[in-house]
């Protein structure tokens, strides 16, 4: 038995709570990556879903929604869509790759003060890193200028790519991108792309950083004759595990990588910082497989 165990056994403490908010999350697995780690860690560790879709909230709930997490004694929360950027105005202070990244994924509640951090960019960097320690970094193709497309940038710029053609529906969150990675990254180059199949021509690689292929928002991002034999292909979305745009890719020979990597690592970083407690990410990896197979 472990000394926590046994001081939560004694004492009468409550489990540690954690949550995610975020839109149309009933699938994700990121609480019982969380629960599972905890269990084997030796301590109580409840976390929780805050759907706003099944409460029938939007991000203008955010402020009453961190009150009540802070009300309830949630150690932290993690952030997905759609509120990765909007949940900063309602932060104390932020890391310094969050601040970089105008970008939230983490939250700590502790000692009545909001701290924002970022685990999704060394979560992809992790992941990427492992999946395709090979790859042409020559220049790549991004779809999505979001949170996480801030993460993704990030972390494939960190590793050394020289060249990002960013794209999103709103042209002016992809010009916001390319500027920051700019500021961030001088050394590549980084642009606003206007003309996708001009830019998959020139790129080796292609992240996709937006919604499209989840469960709740079903189809692809790009046209299938975009993609090339040579062309790697990164998937943010890990439920389901294979997008459309990872079987496509997989039928034209792409190399790809799905979105699990990156669900797990970020866990990890975040396990972290909720609970002090170093993580086995191995055991984390482990264990997303066994519920993905």
């Amino acid at each position: 038995m472990t000394d926590t165990l046994l001081e939560q056994m004694t004492t009468g403490l409550k489990p540690l709570k954690a949550g995610l908010i975020g839109s149309g999350i009933q699938a994700s697995l990121t609480p019982a990556m969380h629960m599972q780690e905890g269990t084997a860690q030796g301590f109580s560790y409840d976390y929780e879903l805050i759907d706003l879709h099944r409460l029938g909230a939007s991000v203008s709930d955010l402020p009453r929604l961190l009150k009540d997490a802070e009300d309830r004694g949630l150690c932290g929360l993690n952030i997905t869509h759609p509120c990765k950027q909007a949940v900063i105005d309602h932060l104390d202070d932020l890391s310094p790759e969050a601040r970089s990244l105008g970008a939230v994924n983490t939250v700590i509640l502790k000692d009545g003060r909001r701290y924002g951090h970022n685990t999704d960019w060394w979560g992809f960097a992790e992941s990427f890193r492992r999946g395709l320690p090979d790859a042409e970094l020559t220049a790549a193709v991004q779809l999505g200028a979001g949170g996480a497309g801030f993460a993704t940038a990030y972390a494939i710029l960190s590793l050394g790519l020289r060249q990002l053609f960013v794209f999103d529906r709103e042209q002016d969150r992809a010009e916001a991108l390319a500027d920051t990675m700019s500021a961030l990254f001088p050394q590549a180059k980084i642009s606003a792309g206007t003309e996708l199949a001009a830019a998959m021509e020139t790129a080796s690689g292609l992240i996709h950083a937006t919604p499209t292929g989840m469960a709740k928002y079903p189809g692809i991002p790009l046209a299938p004759d975009l993609l090339q034999p040579r062309h790697w292909v990164c998937e943010i979305v890990y439920f389901p595990l294979e997008t459309e745009l990872l079987r496509q890719a997989k039928l034209r020979g792409c190399r790809t990588l799905d979105g699990g990597g990156m669900a797990v690592f970020q866990a990890v970083g975040a396990f972290g910082l909720f609970t002090g407690r170093t993580p086995d990410a191995a055991r984390m990896l482990a264990h997303f497989k066994t519920m993905t197979r």
